[in-house]
């Protein structure tokens, strides 16, 4: 992870962003297979038998999503436009169209693109995700879960840590907070150096107080290079539960040294460990 994804992850509990769980398609969705993390491992289409329609949507899709993730919002959808017109049975091109408009906080539009790719691709996985995510966002949990499980069901899909997260995360903000803690639990198994499943997990120990619970996950955490000003705070405030003062005082040197303007900073120098 480079050093602007990691000043760029939020940990807060529940505020994982598109970025952190939406995203699980862009590596693959300008393949000439189509969606390269659809789980339904299909034969690569090379250049010899790729159509000339679906060429042409695949270099414009290429396009939108360099783009894209460059944050050229505008510059992405053009792009994108001119995919769709060159095939409009492209799935992967109307994926693309659903992150942007999610990105823009335009649910309408992005579950209506989510749907159209998969009524061209109903077994995608990864569309399936990010159609779940969205209903997330928008408080429809029951909707959320159900995309949740049937992405997670297909035996052969790749980012099964992703979609564990996010489903743990969605759980959690439904109420539904073991059910949340086991989803995260599952997605730390894949994946033990997510920031996000870490914090998250650690948060939610600390809250129930579990605290050598806690401490494993935000230990790991901060002993990374992924800690922040988050991370350090709330590794300070489980070792000052567990009467850990010295490993209080180097965390609290380390906060102070990296993020001296934080809240989290702010905080520690006052003793409002409770705030």
């Amino acid at each position: 992870m480079n050093s602007n994804a990691v000043r760029g992850w939020r940990l807060g509990l529940l505020a994982v962003g598109l970025l952190a769980a939406a995203l699980v398609t862009m590596s693959g969705c300008a393949s000439r297979g189509g969606s390269a993390a659809d789980g339904k491992g299909s034969e690569i289409v090379t250049d010899s038998d790729e159509p000339t329609i679906r060429k042409r949507a695949r270099i414009r899709l290429e396009l939108a999503v360099g783009y894209f993730e460059q944050g050229q919002t505008n510059i992405a959808l053009d792009e994108l436009k001119q995919s769709i017109t060159a095939d409009p049975d492209y799935a992967a091109a109307y994926n693309l169209r659903g992150l942007i408009y999610l990105r823009l906080n335009d649910l309408r539009i992005a579950e209506e693109s989510f749907k159209k790719a998969l009524t061209l691709e109903p077994q995608d996985a990864t569309v399936m995700h990010n159609l779940g995510w969205l209903y997330c966002q928008d408080g429809r949990y029951t909707q959320a879960q159900q995309h949740f499980s049937q992405a997670l069901a297909n035996p052969q899909y790749r980012e099964r840590a992703k979609t564990l997260r996010a489903q743990g995360l969605c759980q959690v903000r439904a109420g539904q907070r073991e059910e949340g803690e086991q989803s995260l639990l599952k997605s730390y198994e894949f994946d033990a150096g997510n920031p996000v499943t870490a914090y998250n997990l650690a948060t939610l120990m600390f809250q129930r107080g579990e605290w050598t619970g806690a401490q494993f996950y935000v230990r790991r955490l901060n002993n990374s290079d992924l800690a922040n000003e988050e991370s350090l705070w709330l590794g300070i405030k489980v070792e000052r539960r567990l009467e850990n003062r010295t490993a209080v005082q180097q965390l609290g040197a380390q906060l102070l040294k990296r993020f001296p303007q934080s809240r989290q900073a702010d905080a520690y120098q006052r003793g409002a460990f409770d705030e």
